[in-house]
């Protein structure tokens, strides 16, 4: 365990573990294989396979560097990001609910190495792996008409229910007296930002310049 983590403890006076150089190779060695294993298991043609590895990097890579452009941080965690979730969910979109859900959790393994806060491993588990994997569920419509926008949401809504999970059951101590309980608090505290990102973000790609520029990409990514 020390091998991957170091006991630290933080400004609230929780212990947390800081990820060593270990930990840091193993999640970037982890990061890479979930990309390969995607493009290998949903990819379909070899063709198809490489060009899948190709533009799902490229989205999580933008994704990664906008998820830096912060328009608004939360005190405890949290922010509105500039389209971040927009470009994971695109994946989804493009190549269906396996790859979706494997470049989403893949992103998740990413976020862990850039900004990790771990105070336990089913927390960690929940906030990274589990709450941005969930944006890969927008392939569950990517035949769909409509499909980004109906795809963005039901994205946004798994990555809303496994944050809430996470603020309910391991921050829910911070919880202001001025709300009635954990649960109330983590379900305002994360529809707020998570929220305000959504909303933003569905008015722009449902701008018709955008949302055709945006199916053209997606038939560049399929053929």
């Amino acid at each position: 365990m020390n091998f991957f983590v170091t006991p630290s403890v933080d400004e609230y006076g929780d212990t947390t573990y800081l990820l060593t150089s270990g930990g840091y190779t193993a999640l970037i060695l982890l990061f890479i294989a979930l990309l390969l294993a995607g493009a290998a298991l949903f990819g379909g043609k070899k063709k198809m396979s490489a060009k899948q590895l190709v533009f799902s990097a490229m989205a999580v890579a933008l994704a990664t560097v906008t998820s830096m452009i912060k328009l608004f941080d939360m005190p405890m965690g949290g922010s509105v990001t500039l389209f971040s979730m927009l470009f994971i969910v695109l994946i989804g979109y493009w190549y269906g609910v396996g790859g979706g859900l494997t470049a989403a959790i893949a992103y998740g393994v990413l976020q862990l190495v850039i900004d990790p806060y771990i105070l336990s491993f089913p927390q960690m588990l929940t906030d990274y792996l589990l709450a941005f994997g969930a944006l890969g569920l927008a392939g569950l419509f990517s035949n769909s008409k409509h499909g980004l926008i109906k795809g963005y949401i039901a994205g946004v809504l798994g990555r809303y229910f496994f944050s809430f999970l996470s603020g309910w059951i391991f921050f829910g101590m911070y919880a202001p007296e001025n709300f009635p309980n954990a649960v109330v608090y983590s379900l305002a505290y994360n529809g707020a930002y998570l929220g305000a990102e959504a909303v933003i973000t569905l008015i722009v790609i449902a701008l018709p310049p955008v949302s055709k520029a945006l199916q053209s990409v997606k038939e560049q990514a399929r053929s």
